[in-house]
């Protein structure tokens, strides 16, 4: 199996808003995303969340408030996103957060029907 990193649209600006919890994104031809840090939280392309194939794709709760603090450059290709929950494995490639950005209100709808259909919450686990 070949994996090609085809990118067709390059970024020209990766903002974190912290206030909103987003992550902007522009891209060389005029479009841009806006993402919130949960719905890259919860899609991030890691094992841990997509599994090895879309059989083991994980629901992942709890990630409501969920934060960035860093943002790292992977080559001239994707970005490296560490997670206040201490997630950071998943690198978003160029082509990776145009889709999610292009498709982003069916893989929200996906997303909270999943948490339904398996009786969680996108609040955090209540420590008692």
């Amino acid at each position: 199996m070949t994996t090609t990193f085809e990118t067709k649209h390059w970024p020209e600006e990766i903002r974190y808003v912290s206030e909103d919890k987003r992550l902007e994104v522009g891209f060389d031809n005029g479009v841009r995303f806006s993402y919130p840090a949960e719905l890259l939280r919860v899609e991030s392309p890691s094992a841990e969340v997509q599994g090895h194939s879309a059989s083991e794709k994980k629901i992942v709760a709890g990630r409501r408030h969920v934060g960035i603090m860093e943002i790292e450059p992977v080559g001239n290709y994707a970005i490296r996103i560490k997670f206040d929950d201490l997630h950071d494995t998943g690198l978003f490639s160029w082509q990776y957060l145009y889709q999610l950005g292009e498709n982003q209100d069916e893989i929200w709808q996906a997303y909270l029907d999943g948490l339904e259909a398996q009786g969680l919450s996108r609040e955090p686990a209540r420590r008692s």
